[in-house]
């Protein structure tokens, strides 16, 4: 682990992730009503939903740039709530978020090297992205701004790992990509979660239960399913009443 948890006694036995009775608020909407979850280290786990039932607000209360009212957080079994964003990030927690955020600017490289924390060793986080991403290599003089939007995903993946984060929270990768897109995409991902925690929210059903290990389905700010991935399909009458408008 990284930064402050490589400081701390870490408790083996603890899941990488742990929520409990999370309840978290924007001004007076109260969004999430109480969300419980754990996602065991090494595990892929999707917290899939409609539009609007709190699966985004969830890795902004995990990371604390929306902090919980109520409840906890805990990163290998430690208390994370109420920290700032920065230090929940020094737990290894790396953060993909929906928009894609990167310097637009900038190259493919400069875009990993400014991610790379001060502590890191800069070519090495360049080897390992350009390992696990040989088409960002290809590209590395490219402006980020420059590539299609299935590159971009990758840049960010990358961005994310490179502070040999432990725990990588993903909002919507596949929002707005082709279908041969998506696919890319979710290779990407598949490679990153062979050394990382994954917590993915996606849209994408079938791209979501084939990356997962375990789901979580909200509903309204709440838990109203949960399992293995491997026993559910779309056409299930209790996750497609959920999903379906």
């Amino acid at each position: 682990m990284t930064g402050t948890a490589s400081a701390a006694a870490d408790d083996a036995d603890a899941a990488a992730l742990e929520l409990a009775d999370v309840h978290t608020y924007y001004g007076e909407s109260h969004v999430l009503q109480g969300v419980s979850l754990s996602v065991e280290r090494g595990e892929s786990v999707a917290i899939i939903g409609r539009n609007g039932v709190g699966k985004t607000t969830t890795l902004r209360s995990i990371l604390q740039l929306t902090p919980p009212r109520e409840g906890t957080v805990r990163l290998f079994g430690e208390d994370v709530t109420g920290l700032a964003t920065h230090e929940v990030a020094r737990w290894g927690v790396g953060w993909v978020p929906e928009a894609r955020r990167m310097f637009a600017h900038l190259s493919v490289e400069e875009n990993v090297r400014a991610a790379t924390p001060p502590d890191a060793n800069v070519e090495d986080a360049l080897w390992r992205t350009f390992d696990r991403f040989p088409d960002l290599e290809r590209l590395r003089e490219h402006d980020a701004g420059d590539l299609s939007g299935g590159q971009q995903q990758m840049l960010a993946i990358a961005r994310a790992l490179v502070g040999d984060n432990d725990v990588l929270l993903v909002d919507e990768p596949s929002e707005g990509l082709a279908p041969l897109i998506v696919e890319e995409v979710a290779d990407a991902l598949a490679a990153a979660a062979e050394g990382a925690t994954l917590v993915l929210v996606e849209q994408n059903f079938p791209m979501a239960m084939d990356l997962a290990d375990r789901f979580y389905l909200l509903d309204h700010g709440r838990v109203v399913e949960s399992g293995e991935t491997a026993d559910v399909s779309a056409d299930d009458e209790r996750i497609r009443r959920y999903l379906t408008a």
